[in-house]
């Protein structure tokens, strides 16, 4: 019998129940959907490094030879090693794409993981083993010959397999933001198909035991001045950025689905303290009827359990068969990986669990009030709550303030959790609307900023390593373009030690050098300039002291910083040629810029970039991006209209008899409509007041995730009121929802409810 009152009473109030449901089910939803992606990308990247054996650590030595391979195994840490000679090349292609050329002693360490093909012959000199992406842009099939100018060295060689690296999941040109596989690839080979007999090695992959940071003071301690860099793991490049992208996508699962499932909970004790208060008189007639206390509660718990249990089970199901496929796409256009699935997690079904159980708890605690009362004051109305005059109604202030206002002022006084569930779902709302449109500020400002105030060059021209100077100077006259250096350099500060770039700025406007304000600094010949992002990792200021080495080479220098600047992308230090060479490096162009669009192909250029392709891959590299504002634009939307609707009825149903008691008294439908919207504008606007720095603060979260991009967007007043526009918009909206209810209002029936 009680089955079949439920079941009634659900369909009767199935607006408020389908919320619930849907809440729930969005919560558990977005949160397994998004779950089972990154646990599937955890498994996939884990498994793949253990299959190929990836190594600890990376070092880079022009010294590798056996009397430095004795020193680094007796450090005591190194389980196992080997060398490789790692050179950048240029394919013979018209494109002149950009190959990573590995000759390996055994391909232990690191492994190519081979798709297509024969395993990888360490006594085979002909044959190379080359990246299936830039294969599969190229049309290059097994059995293809290929060939690569690298140092003087023209080598050709037979396709004799296609397959990945571990080093490269992510890889993408040094002056691209996304991988172009028709620009940029790598290749291994033997050590025996290097063009002489003695191979020199520059790259020592290691294995050992122990902490990075550890191992990493015993190579300075032993091996001091004989190796360049050490790159543990975790700061590889591919190995970073992936990683970045995981962090990314575990604070879309940390944030939305606790919004959600908190939302659902609420609306559900809403909905359950205005079934119970109808049906008092119900509850007492059932006691009177000798049902026990016990089974009331079961009965009523019973509403929101089954409820958000058929959401969380539906979330739990479709969430990895949904999700994982939407973001998959956008993200193998960056990282390659042998293998993209989904995986379960048990904490899927533990917060499942733990909703279900809250559900329980929330409607425990809504019939908890009466469950113990007698039969003979259950089966009657519920007193109404005594209100005391407070400080402000006995102030003179009060007199002069309208009946609307001192209506509204004590009803929310006597339903203080009614205003304050009100005032969280329009504060949720409001966050992830500022966060949404936050991050697409952020976005579209860090390109204009990047591609508009920074850099104004039209062409990027990459120099040959074995370009003479004249060369570089002729190609620079007749392009009408200015010689810059930049690359990768290892900065160590007292704290900490980081990877990041360098840029060493002729007396060029083609690129600016901004501050915060994005104002045009001035360099100075004899100073160094280190980005704020990275002064904040390195815990640094103006004025302290950093050593840095450029990669690739074991000079060290130590400098003061001079000032700080800002940019986007580019986390690193900037200075002028003078200043470098003061400090004992030598001044390399490894690029020329251009103002001119050039498509000519010139000898000691190893490629050419335009500033409209490397925009392009932004735009690409932010697809995913763009998905995640869309996503939150819109359930904040829906978190705005279920919670304003549900509570608009909760409100209404409290006070359905005072508003029969108003129309008896000769208000007319227009004023109890507005006496409703006051109230309801006044805690949406308390809430949006709260949600503006909780959105701030969530989109303060996005930004710090990853220490390669600096973003200095604030919150600006047009996102700020256009949040504000589409939040009390809805909040209007939804009460105009109750106006039917005021007109078809049964008077009789809603006085007679207090005899």
């Amino acid at each position: 019998m009680l089955g079949k009152k439920m079941l009634r009473d659900i369909w009767k109030n199935k607006a408020q129940f389908i919320s619930i449901f849907l809440m729930a089910f969005i919560g558990i939803f977005v949160f397994t959907g998004i779950g089972s992606e990154i646990v599937g990308l955890e498994n996939n990247v884990a498994d793949y490094y253990e299959e190929t054996n990836l190594a600890d650590g990376w070092i880079y030595s022009p010294y590798l030879n056996d009397l430095f391979l004795k020193q680094v195994w007796l450090l005591g840490a190194t389980t196992d090693m080997e060398r490789q000679l790692v050179v950048d090349s240029v394919a013979d292609f018209e494109n002149e794409p950009e190959i990573t050329l590995h000759f390996v002693e055994n391909n232990t360490l690191s492994k190519f993981y081979l798709v297509e093909g024969e395993p990888l012959d360490i006594n085979d000199s002909n044959g190379v083993w080359l990246d299936k992406r830039f294969a599969d842009a190229k049309g290059l099939e097994v059995g293809d010959n290929i060939s690569f100018e690298s140092n003087g060295y023209r080598i050709e060689k037979e396709i004799r397999g296609l397959g990945y690296s571990p080093e490269y999941v992510y890889h993408a040109s040094a002056y691209a933001v996304i991988p172009d596989f028709s620009k940029v690839g790598f290749a291994y080979m033997s050590y025996k198909a290097f063009p002489e007999d003695t191979v020199p090695y520059n790259v020592l992959n290691v294995k050992f035991d122990g902490s990075p940071s550890t191992y990493s003071k015993l190579l300075d301690y032993r091996l001091n001045g004989y190796y360049a860099t050490f790159i543990e793991q975790s700061q590889h490049p591919s190995v970073y950025e992936i990683a970045g992208e995981i962090n990314q996508h575990k604070m879309m699962a940390d944030i939305l689905p606790v919004v959600f499932i908190v939302v659902s909970l609420l609306i559900l004790l809403t909905t359950m303290t205005r079934v119970i208060t109808h049906q008092r008189t119900q509850i007492g007639i059932l006691k009177a009827s000798g049902f026990k206390n016990k089974t009331i509660i079961l009965h009523y718990v019973s509403y929101g359990f089954w409820l958000v249990l058929a959401g969380s089970l539906l979330g739990l199901i479709l969430g990895p068969i949904i999700v994982p496929p939407i973001f998959f796409p956008s993200m193998i256009n960056s990282y390659t990986l042998p293998v993209w699935s989904s995986f379960w997690d048990i904490n899927f079904i533990v917060l499942m669990i733990l909703t279900v159980i809250f559900s329980l708890a929330v409607s425990y605690y809504a019939i908890s009030g009466i469950a113990n009362e007698k039969p003979s004051i259950t089966i009657k109305p519920k007193p109404p709550k005594v209100s005391t005059s407070g400080f402000i109604e006995r102030s003179k202030f009060w007199k002069n303030v309208s009946f609307n206002v001192r209506w509204n002022y004590r009803d929310a006084k006597r339903n203080k959790l009614r205003g304050i569930m009100t005032i969280i779902g329009v504060m949720g709302c409001s966050a992830l609307l500022i966060g949404s449109f936050g991050l697409y500020d952020g976005l579209d400002s860090s390109k204009n900023w990047e591609y508009g105030e920074i850099n104004h060059y039209d062409t990027n021209m990459v120099i040959d390593e074995n370009a003479s100077v004249s060369r570089i100077d002729e190609i620079a006259g007749e392009v009408n373009g200015d010689e810059i250096m930049n690359g990768k350099v290892e900065i160590e500060s007292q704290q900490h030690k980081i990877m990041g770039s360098i840029l060493v700025l002729n007396e060029t406007d083609l690129i600016s050098v901004t501050d915060d304000d994005r104002n045009e600094m001035e360099i100075g010949n004899d100073e160094l300039l280190i980005s704020k992002k990275m002064a904040d990792m390195l815990g640094v200021g103006i004025g302290d002291s950093i050593k840095f080495h450029i990669i690739g080479t074991n000079e060290w220098a130590e400098a003061k910083i001079d000032n700080l600047y800002a940019d986007p992308l580019s986390q690193g230090l900037i200075m002028h040629p003078d200043k470098l060479e003061d400090l004992g490096l030598n001044y390399t162009p490894t690029s020329i810029i251009t103002a001119e669009h050039v498509n000519k192909s010139y000898d000691g250029i190893k490629t050419t970039n335009t500033l409209d392709d490397i925009e392009e891959s932004w735009n690409k590299i932010t697809e995913t991006v763009w998905l995640l504002i869309y996503v939150m634009s819109f359930f904040a939307c829906v978190l705005a209209v279920i919670v304003l609707y549900n509570l608009g009825l909760l409100s209404f149903t409290e006070i359905e008899r005072e508003i029969a008691t108003l129309k008896v008294l000769g208000f007319k439908t227009g004023d109890l409509r507005r006496l409703l919207l006051t109230q309801n504008l006044a805690f949406t606007l308390i809430g949006f007041i709260l949600g503006v720095p909780l959105g701030s603060y969530i989109l303060g979260i996005m930004w710090s995730l990853s220490d390669r991009v600096y973003i200095t967007s604030p919150l600006s007043i047009t996102n700020v009121l256009l949040a504000a526009a589409i939040t009390f918009s809805l909040s209007i909206i939804v009460n105009l929802m109750f106006s039917s209810k005021i007109r078809k209002l049964d008077m009789v029936e809603s006085l007679k409810s207090g005899e």
